[in-house]
């Protein structure tokens, strides 16, 4: 197949964290080498077991303000005060040279915004928990957060409940093998037969 034969794709997962998208997705990237994963940039700090340019692109407020002055972004926010996520538009260039489709691990808003500039050509994924409490409980347990941090998400994830019915399929993340299993078809529908890698 010629590059310019190609004809990308987009899947977006969203969910509030601690639902389990980020597993979901990471499932999927292991099980298909068509798949692309859009690297987002953010201002957050870095944690002990990111990667740099893997995980996320970790940039100063500073340069993420001036990347939004220049029109970098396919799409961006400021989730917390001086906290920006974005997605750049290398990212979504870079992928569909290497004539993969993309996934994108990112926030209902952002989730949001990337549906409405591409359309048809993404796939839009709700990831969400059996209930609230079971992922307040998840989030606990990961202990990542401070207790500010920690409530900071829990009233996040409590608004974006409400966004669940903004995208295409809602994938209920109660039995993670059951998820996995309707993430592919879901991959396999959108692309038509997607062979595995």
């Amino acid at each position: 197949m010629r590059k310019n034969d190609f004809s990308g794709k987009m899947f977006i997962f969203t969910a509030p964290s601690g639902a389990g998208k980020t597993t979901i997705v990471r499932h999927l990237l292991d099980k298909y080498g068509v798949l692309g994963f859009s690297v987002s940039a953010t201002t957050r700090e870095k944690r002990s077991y990111e990667t740099e340019g893997k995980d996320y692109y970790f940039i100063t407020v500073e340069d993420f303000k001036r990347r939004i002055a220049s029109g970098d972004f396919v799409e961006w926010e400021e989730v917390y005060h001086d906290q920006y996520y974005g997605t750049l538009k290398s990212e979504v260039d870079r992928i569909w040279a290497n004539n993969q489709h993309l996934v994108f691990d990112i926030d209902v808003r952002g989730a949001k915004n990337i549906k409405q500039n591409y359309g048809a050509k993404c796939m839009s994924v709700f990831v969400r928990p059996p209930s609230v409490h079971t992922l307040i409980e998840r989030l606990i347990n990961r202990n990542t957060e401070t207790p500010e941090s920690l409530e900071k998400r829990i009233n996040k994830v409590k608004r974006e409940m409400d966004y669940e019915n903004s995208f295409d399929i809602v994938l209920v993340n109660d039995l993670l093998e059951i998820s996995f299993l309707e993430a592919e078809h879901i991959i396999e529908t959108f692309i038509n037969g997607l062979p595995k890698a």
